[in-house]
């Protein structure tokens, strides 16, 4: 085994490298699979599909992510957390390209799921890479920077895709657009990436050789209640988020009239509103070294902000002179853009880090990428079921309303989840 020992002001900014790079990872994850939102109707009118059928492309593409979380975990922490990274990139990069060619509905859910278990490939193995590089006392800052990549994905996603089909591309362009800068932050993981940091101090190779994860090991995670409260709260959570990040811009188009480019510009507000809250919120919570008092701060406010959503369409909606991201400034269109506002500020991606760091604290350094996997795993099945169930709640009722409002059902099963973390059972104590 080798090793490499650089200065330690070199070294001391290796995790900054580090979440920058996994930073623009989550960019392109969500970029990618946000080109869906804005054209779900056209997709549906492509293949002859119903609305429950298109949320059920979404669903599978989230089965398959999901499906690869704790396999990809297990497989990193035995064989090379980057190598697993660089590896799934590859294939995400060439099959987001593929869709183009997808002139069938068997064929583009074919080449959607593979895209969808290569991204299942990135979650375990980069927050245990980032975790290792980032110093105790930056991370739920540092998680949260690297989340933020995941606001500017979806809003990049959002615009890609509403602009290429306005421009009069077939909606399927966009892929192909997206799939060059994916195959570079491959490239990123590849020539930047280091397999193991002991927070600044050393770097060492990666032919180290990896502990293998037993069956035991990992059953012993399901043995810490905090962990299983961190993930049952990420679930529930996840379900509300993906309904308004695959559904709303379709919602404000065909519940509330909005052109399709002014719907984007609207539902972007949650993911660019993320931004601030994910840093803000870690900071307190790095801050106070509390976790569970920030998450419950967060979630019961994310309920309100669903509700809200729908709630909205009530008001007046008389006409104004005055406009705001091209929306009349009527009463309807006002409390929608508030509880935009607030759920992107407090809403998954902003809680994500403050629960990634409770799940850092609870499991030994060994099973970190299996512990990550496993609780993306977990949390990510919200994602298989939330487009689904909104499409057949929709095809059942005739509009979209009722399933936010389970949206908001399941968010208070998290809270209920959050009130029993008792976080003086912390396996790894922070360090100041």
């Amino acid at each position: 085994m080798s090793s490499t020992t650089q200065s330690p002001n070199v070294n001391s900014k290796y995790w900054m490298v580090a979440v920058a790079v996994f930073f623009l990872g989550w960019v392109f994850i969500y970029a990618g699979r946000s080109l869906l939102s804005p054209v779900m109707a056209e997709i549906g009118a492509t293949y002859g599909i119903t609305l429950a059928s298109v949320g059920g492309v979404v669903s599978l593409f989230f089965l398959a992510y999901t499906g690869l979380q704790v396999p990809s975990g297990i497989i990193g922490d035995k064989i090379g957390r980057k190598r697993v990274l660089v590896i799934g990139f590859m294939i995400y990069a060439l099959f987001v390209g593929l869709v183009y060619f997808a002139n069938t509905y068997a064929l583009f859910v074919i080449i959607w799921m593979i895209a969808g278990a290569a991204q299942g490939s990135y979650y375990g193995p980069q927050y245990a890479l980032s975790s290792e590089a980032i110093p105790p006392k930056h991370l739920a800052v540092g998680s949260a920077i690297i989340g933020a990549g995941m606001s500017f994905g979806i809003a990049l996603g959002y615009e890609v895709s509403s602009s290429s089909f306005k421009a009069g591309n077939d909606w399927r362009m966009a892929f192909v657009y997206m799939a060059i800068p994916i195959f570079i932050t491959a490239l990123l993981i590849l020539f930047f990436i280091k397999e193991k940091v002991n927070n600044g101090n050393a770097v060492q190779a990666t032919t180290e050789p990896k502990k293998s994860v037993t069956m035991a090991d990992f059953l012993s995670l399901f043995k810490r209640r905090n962990l299983l409260m961190a993930y049952i709260a990420i679930f529930c959570s996840i379900y509300g988020f993906f309904v308004i990040i695959t559904w709303l811009p379709t919602y404000l188009e065909t519940e509330r009239g909005m052109d399709k480019a002014v719907a984007s510009r609207v539902a972007s507000i949650v993911p660019w509103l993320s931004i601030i809250g994910t840093i803000f919120f870690s900071w307190v919570s790095d801050r106070l070294g509390k976790r569970k008092a920030v998450a419950l701060f967060m979630l019961p406010l994310s309920l309100l902000s669903i509700f809200g959503i729908v709630y909205s369409g009530n008001l007046d909606n008389s006409t104004t002179t005055s406009t705001i991201l091209g929306l009349a400034t009527n009463p309807q269109n006002i409390l929608l853009l508030c509880v935009l506002v607030l759920y992107g500020f407090i809403g998954k991606i902003s809680l994500n880090p403050v629960l990634l760091a409770l799940t850092a604290e609870n499991v030994p350094k060994s099973l970190l990428s299996t512990a990550f996997g496993l609780y993306n795993f977990l949390g990510m099945c919200g994602s298989i079921l939330a487009p689904w169930m909104t499409g057949f709640i929709a095809t059942k009722t005739g509009n979209l309303n009722a399933s936010f409002y389970v949206a908001a059902a399941v968010t208070v099963i998290g809270i209920i989840a959050l009130l029993f973390v008792d976080e003086s059972k912390n396996l790894n104590k922070r360090e100041a």
